[in-house]
């Protein structure tokens, strides 16, 4: 062969090597470790152990399945929400689990997920006002508010004394759907009560409209404790006060033990929760929260994972439920874990036994 043929040969060679390499796959640092598809986890905020939990749970459990992980939180911030679930799309998600701060808000991000084929799971709080979510994963909430009103009728006897009893109500956050199911299955249990004269709520304060507590906040619940107190029980007890979240339920105790509630004298109110947080554990340990729901987060975790695995692989999705939670746009199917009523008789077996929280935290 002659230097001519050699050389334009090896022209040609190098030639192709670069064409190659222009139009090829990226370099290995450029994709997922493994090619494994990506899932977005939006959760609403920090300010509450549960939510971190949460985001904590799917992490590692989307990971031991061999799925990549981008676990963000909102500080209850909407347009903080919204602009990290834009950036887990740019991303290139394949997966966007949400929590949502206001389920009514992510119709335009939402189109742009389905626009670009990404799967979409409402966690625990379900999204409205969009045909875009697929599925939605989370506890019987209506089940949540009847177990919140069964303690109250549990804790006062309802069924067998004579009363009356002075009630206040508490609801969630009016953005978040779940608080009108919290509160109605909780008003299934109490309505009755009420209609009969057996519970007298003082300050006529019920709907969502009157007693929603937005965004959850312990704060402005302890506030509206401090003024009803004020205003309507000066000279009447409080015999119970129904609160759907432990973050409340603290404020609240806190408002009752400033003006004399939790002495001898003056025995603390029957108070609900719920999400068996830390804080209120310890509360119902020093008999001062009565009770609380709990939600194991580990399982909605999982259960969400099974969802997320079936749906990207064509396989059969696990739900339970295709009637209960219409978002105003469709129905979306939906998977329901069961919810447990905790209170002095059973923390240790349901939380502390089922490794939910150790013996170590409530010291």
């Amino acid at each position: 062969m002659s230097k001519k043929l050699f050389y334009n040969l090896l022209a040609v060679l190098m030639l192709a090597s670069l064409v190659l390499t222009a139009c090829g796959a990226p370099a290995a640092t450029d994709a997922p470790a493994g090619d494994a598809k990506l899932v977005g986890i939006s959760m609403p905020t920090k300010t509450s152990t549960r939510w971190i939990s949460d985001g904590e749970s799917m992490v590692k459990v989307f990971e031991d399945m061999g799925y990549a992980t981008d676990l963000q939180f909102a500080d209850d911030d909407i347009p903080n929400q919204l602009a990290q679930i834009e950036n887990m799309i740019t991303k290139g998600a394949d997966v966007l689990v949400i929590a949502a701060i206001d389920g009514t808000t992510l119709s335009d991000v939402l189109q742009q997920a389905k626009d670009a084929g990404v799967l979409v799971i409402a966690y625990d709080r379900l999204i409205s006002k969009t045909a875009n979510v697929d599925y939605y994963a989370t506890f019987d909430n209506f089940g949540v508010g009847v177990i919140m009103g069964t303690q109250i009728e549990t804790g006062l006897d309802l069924k067998n004394a004579a009363g009356p009893f002075n009630i206040e109500l508490f609801g969630g956050s009016p953005d978040d759907t779940n608080a009108f199911y919290f509160y109605d299955g909780a008003m299934s249990v109490l309505q009755p009560y009420i209609d009969s004269g057996k519970l007298v709520v003082q300050s006529g304060q019920m709907g969502m409209d009157k007693v929603g507590t937005l965004r959850w906040d312990g704060i402005v619940a302890q506030a509206r404790m401090d003024n009803l107190l004020s205003a309507y029980y000066t000279d009447k007890r409080v015999d119970a006060v129904l609160s759907p979240y432990d973050g409340l339920s603290i404020g609240i105790l806190s408002s009752l033990k400033g003006v004399g509630y939790g002495t001898a004298d003056q025995p603390m109110p029957v108070v609900t929760g719920q999400d068996a947080e830390v804080a209120s554990v310890k509360s119902i340990i020093a008999g001062e929260q009565s009770y609380t729901v709990f939600k194991d987060t580990r399982e909605l975790a999982k259960q969400t994972a099974a969802m997320v695995d079936a749906a990207l692989k064509g396989q059969e999705v696990p739900i339970n439920d295709t009637k209960t939670y219409d978002n105003g746009v469709k129905i979306v199917p939906s998977y329901l874990l069961i919810p447990f009523s905790v209170d002095i008789t059973n923390y240790e077996e349901l939380l502390i036994g089922s490794g939910y929280i150790t013996a170590d935290q409530l010291k």
